[in-house]
């Protein structure tokens, strides 16, 4: 689904990705992990096309975007959940949601789909509130539906339980592998909980000062040398 090439990526003078390749699976979460500062967040920037890459290459479904513009890439399939959740916090909910759907046609964008309120029940009571009215974790809840109602055939979660309280933790990882066990979508999970990220991913990638540095499976998690490069 989607195949990244050892890409290279600068700010001024500061080299912040270097030669990262990684690959994510139709079916699959993959893990993306690293201690704070090592460049996970510019790397899933790069991938959603909001910052620029000077090398090396990123396809999706064989086709390569690294030159497409992030609206591009989301009418291609392509859905982000951002670090932060950054919802819209003067627009109600229901307005939240529907922008979210901004790469489908007006008939397609008008109602939103049942199925989005059977995994986060408690949007449909709030509908008519404000974004920014909401608890963080229901903000977060509606971040995710927001990427999930284009219906996208790969999702980036950046830091999805990032203060969130417990209770919110397990329904995000609960609706994460619901998604994967689904079988039809690529998740790439960027996530600091490592216990989290063990939970749910297939495989991982641990970058370190924009490197890639470790990869495996799920078993591979555990072995000293990520737990290594992980620890502050």
């Amino acid at each position: 689904m989607l195949d990244v090439q050892k890409i290279d990526q600068f700010y001024g003078s500061s080299h912040t990705l270097r030669e990262v390749s990684l690959t994510v699976k139709r079916g699959e979460c993959m893990a993306l992990l690293g201690r704070n500062g090592v460049g996970k967040t510019t790397l899933l920037k790069c991938l959603m096309g909001v910052q620029s890459i000077a090398s090396g290459s990123i396809s999706f479904e064989g086709t390569d975007i690294s030159k497409l513009a992030p609206h591009a890439r989301a009418k291609l399939g392509m859905a982000y959940v951002p670090q932060g959740r950054e919802i819209f916090a003067r627009l109600t909910v229901e307005e939240n949601i529907l922008m979210g759907m901004a790469t489908k046609s007006s008939r397609e964008a008008r109602n939103i789909q049942e199925d989005i309120f059977e995994l986060f029940p408690v949007l449909r009571t709030m509908l008519s509130r404000r974004g920014g009215d909401l608890s963080g974790g229901q903000q977060q809840q509606l971040a995710i539906a927001r990427a999930l109602v284009a219906q996208p055939k790969l999702i980036i979660f950046d830091e999805p339980t990032e203060g969130i309280q417990p209770s919110i933790i397990k329904d995000i990882g609960r609706v994460i592998n619901l998604l994967r066990n689904r079988g039809d979508i690529a998740i790439l999970l960027c996530e600091q909980y490592f216990d989290f990220a063990r939970e749910l991913a297939d495989r991982f990638v641990v970058l370190s000062r924009g490197e890639v540095v470790a990869t495996g499976d799920r078993a591979a998690m555990d072995s000293d040398e990520v737990k290594r490069h992980l620890s502050v």
